[in-house]
Parts: structure tokens; sequence; C-alpha cells
């Protein structure tokens, strides 16, 4: 009797416990489906370049970068821009489209140094993250900034342009810049100086092609006839510089007047090889893309980012063009540089 007692309390014990198991194993199953059917949305980020132009090999490459981020992190990316970087109001237009929108993150390229802080700032206090590429404003108002350090990438183009006119007597310079009132025209003009050293003095003047390929030609053709005797031109973006180099080619001074100049376009490349521009500073714009997206995701999640990340620059001559590293740098098919 005692044993048929025992046998049947043992009975009731495993028959509680395969229930509670079941009960347990059914509770996960339904909060697994809940948790699937209540599957976060893809956070909603809006990127704002200087331009939307295909013919541009910077932006091109900088836009191309934030949509891979945008595929791999799983976040919704629109772009929304106009055709000229001198578009500053139809920027400023965009911007506050963007706020109307209500996304969870913007990604802004600033066309203007101080005209285009003020609307940021309202898109930070409607609550919108804000990362900063390629260029910066008159204020602090981003969470984040990724881009290229400006003054150090000019420096190396003045050092380098030194180092070209160390055997003049009494060398001129032209500076064909980008767009007065951006960071990066700014940044850059001061870096040259500074690279340049007591050569700085030799600058005759610095004309701004609103970063158009055809206003930079008309002006390099303008400054070669108000200043025959100019030894050395520098651009300093790839509008700037491939709009130099054509005019130069078609008044005949390619290889006579010494070039220099900022990007990596395709003609670029070629008009280094073949001696009309004597070096480059080239970008990493793909990596500020894909970074701009990665840091406003891990924005957006709680994570801590870098208040600043600088993804650095290159200075690329006749001589080194052809090594290993720097043919990556120069033709990158895909993928972070």
């Amino acid at each position: 009797m005692k044993k048929w007692m025992k046998n049947r309390e043992n009975k009731t014990i495993y028959t509680f416990l395969i229930a509670g198991a079941g009960l347990a194993a059914f509770v996960l199953l339904m909060l697994f489906l809940h948790t699937q059917g209540e599957k976060k949305e893809p956070w909603k980020l809006i990127f704002v370049p200087k331009t939307i132009d295909p013919t541009n090999g910077f932006w091109t490459s900088l836009i191309d970068g934030a949509q891979l981020g945008a595929k791999e992190y799983g976040a919704q990316l629109e772009v929304m821009g106009e055709t000229t970087e001198e578009d500053i109001e139809g920027q400023i237009a965009n911007i506050r489209k963007c706020i109307e929108q209500k996304p969870d993150a913007m990604l802004v390229a600033p066309c203007d140094y101080i005209r285009t802080a003020d609307v940021l700032e309202e898109a930070v206090v409607q609550g919108i993250k804000l990362i900063l590429l390629d260029s910066v404003v008159d204020r602090d108002v981003a969470q984040c900034v990724i881009a290229t350090d400006n003054f150090e990438a000019g420096r190396k183009l003045g050092k380098y342009a030194g180092s070209l006119l160390e055997n003049d007597q009494n060398p001129k310079i032209g500076i064909v810049a980008h767009v007065q009132g951006a960071s990066t025209a700014m940044e850059r003009e001061r870096g040259i100086r500074d690279g340049l050293g007591s050569n700085a003095d030799a600058i005759q003047d610095v004309v701004f092609c609103d970063s158009s390929y055809d206003k930079a030609y008309t002006l390099t053709v303008r400054l070669m006839t108000k200043f025959p005797d100019i030894d050395l031109l520098i651009g300093t973006n790839e509008y700037a510089a491939v709009g130099a180099a054509r005019a130069l080619k078609d008044m005949k001074l390619a290889g006579k007047v010494r070039l220099i100049g900022f990007d990596s376009l395709i003609e670029e490349i070629q008009l280094l090889e073949a001696g009309v521009f004597q070096g480059i500073v080239i970008q990493k714009p793909f990596n500020i893309g894909y970074l701009g997206v990665e840091q406003a995701v891990r924005l957006l999640e709680g994570a801590a980012v870098e208040k600043n990340l600088s993804v650095g620059s290159r200075l690329i001559t006749r001589d080194n063009m052809y090594e290993e590293e720097n043919q990556r740098l120069l033709y990158p098919f895909s993928g972070q540089q």
C-alpha cells in the first residue's frame, strides 16, 4: 500500500512538471510570436548633400556610401538636394521640408558656414538627431561631424606647392576656389597658405567658381589673362581643379603652368597621368557617407558616438600614383577605403 501511494505521488509530481514545462514553452512561444509581430520600424533618415550632381565623383561616391550604410544597418534613407552647391536657399528650403517630415535623424552637408546654421538649429530643437558631413556651420549644433580635416588637407597641398616652387625666383600663384562662405573652402585656403609659408605672399588672386566646371574654366582664362606670369594654379575642389585643367589645356599652357588640386574624378586621374596635374589631394567620400549613417543609427540606438570623425586625406603625385595603396584609393570600385 505504501509503495502504491509513493508511486502515485511520483506520477503526480511528474505530471505537474510536464504540465509546467509545457506551459513555460507555450508562454515563451507566445512571447516570441508577439515580438515578431511587433518588429521595430526602420529608422527614418534624410540626407541633404550640397548637390546631387551625377557628373561629380565626390558627391556620387558620398551618396553611394550613405546608401550602402542604410542598407547594412536596416535604415530607411531619403536623399534630398539641389543640382548646384551655390543654391544655398534651395538647401535651406530642403532642410525645412525635412523638419516637416519629422525623420529620426538628418545628415546634412551644409553649403554655407553661416546661412544654414539657423535652420539646422531649428531641426535639433525639434528633436531630430543631426549629423554634419563634409562641412560645418558657425555653431555647435550637431551630435557628430564626419569630414576630411580640410585645414590639414590644404596644408598638404600648400607644402607640395612650395616644393614645386623651390627654384623659382619670383613665383606667382593663383587659386581657383569653390564656394565662398563654405567651411571647406575657408579651411582649405587657410591650410594652403599655412603650408606655403612665406610663398603665400606669391598668391596673386583667389577666385570662386561656385562649384561649376564651366565657371572655373572661364575664371582660369581670366586669371591667366590678367596674370600671365602665374607659375602655379591651385584648385580647391573637383569642379575648380577640373575646370582649371580644361582651361590650361585649351590655352596650350598644360605642363607650363603647374597645377595641383583636390579630389579624384576619373578625368583628374587621367590628367595627372598626362602631366596636366602635378598632384592632387584625394579624400574618402564613400567613407564619409557610410560612417554618417552608421553614427546616426548608433545615436538613435542610444550608443556613444565620437563628436568629430576625420576620414583623412592623401597627396597623390605622378611619382607615387602607381603605388598599390594609392591605386586602391584612386580606383575604389566599392566598399570602404
